[in-house]
């Protein structure tokens, strides 16, 4: 059994290679990503143990976050420590580290880096007037203000070199500095394509801290000292506000953070690597049935001669096993192929990744390996134990063929089952908010399942409904729909791969679209300012200097403004971030509706609070109550208004003139101003001019906040198309394989209508039509689904976002139904030109 096995593999070496394809490409996907992630991974993991190389112990602030301390800013760590930390037995030498938000500009005015890793920090000398952290590669260090040394790169990018002048921003205003230097380092967001810019101590604590203050004391220790001894010398100087921590133990907290990181861009890509195996499992379970069905005959005559039923199912699943590990292996090669494309394809967006080999783990061998093996015995092993089941003299006379009628009710009715849980579940899901995202998937998983189920009933009269076009290509058209519908078993399984893919394709785009147009809808809403200003960057959140409100105030065109200021507070236990405005302006710059009081008593001790936050501690209009700013001082305040909150306003809104002596220091997050004209060209301009055309700086009006948003979205759709493109691509070899098979299995019919008149044009035809009716028929039945879980899930999502409005992508939709007309095209290509070649006595003699 094992020779007859491995002898039909080799027998069927062409209809097999779609499946070894399916599979092929399932398993690349699965064992590129592991690859991918792994190699992403271990580049960031030792590019970080580099940055902590020089580091044995590292003392930072402890954040307090109690009711007696500060609730808000963690404190800094003195001169007087750095000059303690310095003298501990066992330490040879201690660096303090000043660190914050730098912008680079470069010769062109454009931002240099990635806007998330633009960062600042300090030259601090040590023994020989040098910082060990940074390597001169050109001039000298920063001595006083007004100089800068960067990092190679960044000034490779800029095109910089020493003397020239560069243009700067730390908190908004634009800084003109001269590169007096030009330095290497190991810092991984350098690496990563970020900025470094150093400044002398002096001058970066001005910026990031305050003189006298580091972020961060690094101690390094003497020769035959360990970094355990160290921290416990280190750990006597420490004031009850800050904490030591190991070098060693930086570097496995960074690199566990990385790969908490990697976890989940890794689970999301194996999730799309699992639907393509998932559809490929159609494809496999299609083409054993088939391979089977042609060799009823050859089955039954092994049962005949002494062969168990154990030993026919034996055989197929041995045939699996050897498409599987064939596929596995090449997929596996493969798939270390696609790892390093995707690396340099990363790189090549700009997102530069630190330099690194490429990590083949055994775990990716085993799981590529395992998951092509097993995934093709599973979807083989139906087809292999329906054959074995029937009766050998029954298969000799071939009355096992058609399915019986029983057969057909029972299936039915099982597909209607689990189309009707799945369905329910959906809906149950969608009216339960948040808590009903588990339902709700499994739901999903359940319906799928219950239309494939159901599709042989559902291929007749939809196909049916295509009758009236496919009569005007005459007999061609008639014997395509008539083909499409003899077998609708093997029609349901090659429309299903489609459908699947085109499910989840069309319900993220109405998801996705409909998102966009809810967060579209509150910032038009929620903003009546015609402009607001930012510090750029990957959060666009970073604090502003208020300078950036003066100067905008002193233009013409504005007509009001407010800054927005965020500050931690303690509120019943509770820590609180406060918002401060303008009292006096608001009311013109931000929409929110009320549901008691308004902007108009805002000021001094009066407050007002977004609903969700008046809920929680049971405050209305008229609530007073106890807060604890960021300086530890109290205050009372009272609530005059509340507001309907969203995720872009809400929280504790009060004046700015009473929140601002509390902070440590006064910034602002972005600064919401009107003016005359409205927003325009001519005003932006104007803006960005007196701003110092500055490119750290966003000036957004809400066209901008949209394309914004939009951009994000398209972005995301974008990758998800092609990460759902693999499991289109099998679902095209699918319809390859089915209509291989059919005209395989009609080799006789076809020759028989050759020789009754039909030309190969005709026959060509026939073939075309055929694929394209049952690829239609896929892609209706995956835009339905589509449109319903998109819905679903949009049901859901409203809860948490009150402006969610579902959007119909009809555009989209169009493409997508022409695009699995295409696919039906193309892939029956080879199949039509394959049956139009037949010689027709040497078919019609073919038994």
């Amino acid at each position: 059994m094992l020779r007859t096995a491995l002898r039909n593999v080799l027998a069927h070496k062409a209809r097999l290679m779609m499946t070894v394809l399916a599979v092929l490409l399932g398993v690349a996907f699965v064992s590129g990503t592991l690859v991918f992630t792994d190699t992403i991974s271990s580049a960031y993991q030792k590019s970080s143990e580099k940055g902590f190389s020089g580091v044995d112990v590292a003392i930072k602030p402890e954040k307090s976050d109690d009711d007696s301390g500060n609730p808000g800013a963690a404190p800094r760590l003195t001169q007087g420590l750095l000059d303690r930390a310095d003298k501990v037995p066992g330490a040879a030498s201690a660096t303090g580290i000043v660190s914050g938000y730098t912008a680079v500009a470069d010769k062109s005015g454009d931002l240099l880096g990635n806007g998330f890793a633009n960062a600042g920090g300090n030259y601090y000398p040590g023994a020989g007037g040098k910082d060990p952290r940074y390597t001169l590669t050109d001039g000298r260090a920063p001595k006083s203000a007004g100089e800068v040394a960067l990092d190679s790169k960044t000034a490779d990018r800029g095109h910089y070199k020493v003397g020239d002048s560069v243009r700067l921003s730390v908190d908004g205003p634009v800084r003109r500095e001269k590169v007096v230097g030009v330095f290497s380092t190991d810092d991984g967001n350098v690496a990563a394509g970020g900025s470094l810019v150093l400044f002398d101590t002096p001058t970066a604590q001005r910026l990031f801290a305050k003189p006298g203050e580091f972020d961060e004391i690094d101690v390094k220790a003497a020769a035959g000292t360990s970094q355990a001894a160290l921290k416990a010398g280190v750990d006597k100087i420490l004031p009850k506000d800050a904490e030591a921590t190991t070098g060693q133990q930086l570097a496995d907290d960074q690199a566990d953070l990385i790969k908490q990181q990697m976890s989940g861009m890794q689970t999301g890509m194996l999730v799309f690597a699992g639907i393509s195996l998932f559809v490929g499992v159609f494809i496999i379970a299609n083409t054993f049935t088939m391979l089977v069905a042609q060799r009823t005959r050859e089955l039954a005559l092994m049962r005949a001669v002494g062969a168990s039923r154990r030993q026919v199912t034996r055989s197929v699943l041995i045939e699996a096993t050897a498409v599987g590990a064939v596929a596995a292996v090449t997929g596996l090669a493969a798939g270390i192929g696609i790892g390093a494309g995707l690396r340099s394809l990363l790189n090549s967006t700009g997102a530069t990744v630190p330099d690194g080999p490429l990590i083949v783990s055994p775990t990716a061998i085993a799981v590529s390996l395992l998951v092509g093996v097993v995934v093709t015995v599973l979807a083989a092993w139906l087809p292999g134990r329906r054959a074995a089941k029937i009766p050998p003299v029954a298969a000799m006379n071939s009355v096992h063929a058609a399915p019986t009628t029983r057969g057909l009710v029972v299936r039915n009715t099982i597909g209607a089952v689990l189309a009707g849980a799945g369905a329910a579940g959906v809906l149950a899901g969608s009216r339960m908010g948040s808590d009903g995202k588990l339902p709700m998937g499994l739901g999903a998983a359940v319906l799928v399942v219950g239309v494939f189920v159901l599709t042989p009933l559902l291929s007749r009269p939809l196909i049916a409904a295509a009758a009236p076009v496919l009569r005007a290509f005459g007999i061609s058209g008639k014997l395509a729909r008539q083909n499409a519908v003899r077998n609708p078993r093997r029609t349901a399984a090659t429309a299903s791969a489609l459908m699947v893919g085109l499910t989840l394709i069309t319900g993220m785009t109405v998801i996705a679209g409909s998102v966009q147009k809810g967060i579209d809808n509150m910032a038009t809403s929620a903003l009546k300012s015609d402009y607001v200003v930012s510090l750029g960057g990957f959060d666009g959140m970073r604090p502003l200097s208020p300078d950036v409100e003066k100067t905008l105030g002193d233009l013409e065109q504005v007509t009001a403004l407010s800054p927005l200021r965020n500050s931690a507070s303690r509120i019943e236990g509770d820590t609180e971030y406060l918002t401060g405005v303008n009292g006096k302006t608001v009311r013109d710059l931000v929409g929110v509706d009320f549901t008691e009081g308004s902007f108009a008593g805002l000021g001094g001790d009066r407050v007002v609070v977004d609903d969700k936050t008046a809920d929680h501690y049971g405050w209305k209009r008229g609530s007073a109550f106890t807060v604890t700013y960021e300086d530890g001082r109290r205050g009372k305040l009272s609530v005059v208004g509340v507001y309907e909150g969203n995720e872009m306003i809400r929280g504790i809104m009060l004046d700015n003139a009473t929140l601002s002596p509390h902070m440590r220091t006064v910034t602002d997050m972005q600064v919401m101003l009107k003016t005359k004209d409205g927003a325009s060209a001519a005003t932006k301009d104007a803006i960005e001019k007196a701003l110092g055309d500055n490119p750290a700086i966003q000036v957004q009006d809400k066209e901008d906040i949209s394309d914004g948003i939009a951009q994000f979205f398209t972005l995301m759709l974008n990758m998800l198309y092609g990460l759902l493109a693999m499991a289109v691509i099998v679902a095209v070899l699918g319809v390859i394989n089915t209509l291989a098979m059919s005209v395989f299995e009609r080799s006789q019919e076809i020759g028989m209508l050759r020789a009754i008149g039909l030309d190969r044009r005709g026959i060509k035809r026939m073939v075309r039509l055929e694929s394209l009716v049952i690829s239609l028929f896929g892609g209706v039945l995956g835009i339905g689904l589509g449109l319903f879980f998109g819905w679903a899930a949009g049901e859901l999502i409203s809860s948490g976002l009150p402006t969610y409005e579902l959007v119909l992508p009809w555009g989209r939709m169009a493409v997508f139904l022409v695009l699995a007309a295409l696919v039906g095209v193309l892939a029956a290509l080879w199949p039509a030109r394959r049956a139009a070649k037949l010689n027709m006595l040497a078919a019609i003699k073919a038994e």
